[in-house]
């Protein structure tokens, strides 16, 4: 009875995700059946990096995506090469745009699928609140985060269970696809401080850096140049789409040095996010503390493109608690409804500057903007507060005094 209802539930949920992929995949079949030209793109919101970055770079000759400085792509390896590979079984015609998004599309949709279904089999009670997700629906086929969204939402999940190697193997892969993953090694850290494993600790470091190097080293020693551009692509853009630091520009407070800025923010987070941390009573698993670092990694970026609705919401569904269950939702909505809200917003906001006829202005852009980043800060509080223990009294005491002094 029991293996016939795991398989029942099994089947629901991996039907429920394939339902969403259908949605959006129909979202973005216009842009399919156009050539992702411009406004059309934004007004019909279907615009993606997939095939735009196909002859951008080199792509489509099957060049190696690393074999030069500024023409690399801009992403880490196994992305890089997932990219680089597609592109085989993608015939250079006049369809090849369609080839290779569809080829692109179908690897991120298995990805997708697998997700959901860990998702179903860690929390049975709210997995699908991830694939009926409007936003996360609208954003799958934007680009490859998919590749590291699926490997690090493994590596929190194996992590709770203490299997650390596996963890460790995972979060390295996902390093190595998208980056944002490495912000986890905080709470990993702090977790494995508070029951003084630092042995583990110690392990578990040393496994996930291997399994990065094993990744990036051959690329980094024969073509070093290609594979540096990541990082110095992201050290020197500017403050770009999504971010707070372009709502500021919008409304008149021109910053400068937004490099230092970002990251000053990113680490003043972090070590608040540590005090936290060290205050509660008793150290919460990995799953209800890792949503905190990747939003504080969201908002304070130079960038905050639509899918990165892609990597909260699955590791937010982890994090939601068992108890006040209404108020989880009612919560998750709410944040959700901002997210919906933006993602119509920035395509409307570029469909008007490409030429289109109607669209939004930019200080209506910038407000949906600083709703969403507004709408995640709430959500982020409200749930450190739902989903981890009380904070130690003599902590309280400390601060109480800190504040009156």
């Amino acid at each position: 009875m029991y293996r016939y209802l795991r398989k029942y539930i099994v089947n629901v949920a991996i039907a429920v995700g394939a339902l969403s992929l259908l949605i959006s995949f129909a979202k973005f079949d216009h842009c399919r059946n156009t050539g992702w030209g411009a406004p059309g793109e934004y007004v019909h919101a279907c615009y993606s990096d997939i095939p735009s970055l196909l002859t951008a770079r080199g792509l489509s000759t099957h060049t190696w995506p690393y074999a030069s400085g500024n023409q690399s792509v801009e992403y880490p390896p196994i992305t890089g090469i997932v990219m680089w590979a597609t592109s085989y079984l993608t015939p250079h015609d006049a369809h090849q745009y369609v080839n290779y998004f569809d080829v692109n599309a179908i690897l991120i949709a298995i990805l997708f699928l697998i997700t959901v279904y860990i998702l179903q089999r860690a929390r049975p009670d709210i997995w699908y609140l991830f694939p009926l997700a409007p936003a996360v629906v609208g954003s799958l086929f934007i680009n490859w985060d998919m590749w590291a969204v699926l490997p690090a939402v493994y590596a929190i999940i194996q992590f709770d269970k203490k299997r650390y190697d596996r963890s460790a193997i995972a979060l390295g892969i996902s390093i190595a696809t998208k980056f944002f993953p490495i912000v986890l090694l905080l709470p990993i850290a702090l977790i494995f401080r508070s029951h003084k494993r630092y042995r583990q600790g110690v392990r578990y470091l040393v496994v996930a850096t291997a399994t990065w190097l094993l990744i990036n080293l051959p690329i980094a020693l024969t073509t070093p140049t290609g594979w540096w551009y990541f990082f110095s692509f992201n050290s020197h853009r500017g403050m770009d789409w999504g971010s707070i630091w372009y709502g500021f520009d919008v409304f008149g407070i021109h910053l400068t040095n937004i490099n230092f800025l970002s990251l000053f923010l990113f680490i003043l987070g972090s070590a608040f996010y540590a005090l936290y941390f060290l205050s509660l009573k008793c150290a919460p698993k990995l799953s209800q503390t890792a949503f905190f670092m990747v939003a504080l990694f969201t908002i304070a970026s130079k960038v905050y493109s639509p899918q990165y609705i892609l990597w909260l919401t699955p590791v937010a569904v982890l994090a939601l608690s068992y108890r006040n269950e209404k108020r989880d939702w009612r919560d998750f909505w709410i944040w959700q409804g901002c997210e919906l809200v933006y993602h119509i917003a920035i395509w409307e906001f570029l469909a008007l500057g490409a030429g289109a006829r109607f669209g939004i202005s930019t200080k209506v852009y910038a407000v949906a903007l600083f709703a969403r980043v507004i709408a995640l800060i709430w959500f982020t509080i409200r749930l450190g507060r739902e989903s981890t223990p009380e904070i130690a009294p003599q902590t309280l005491e400390f601060l109480g005094t800190a504040i009156e002094g």
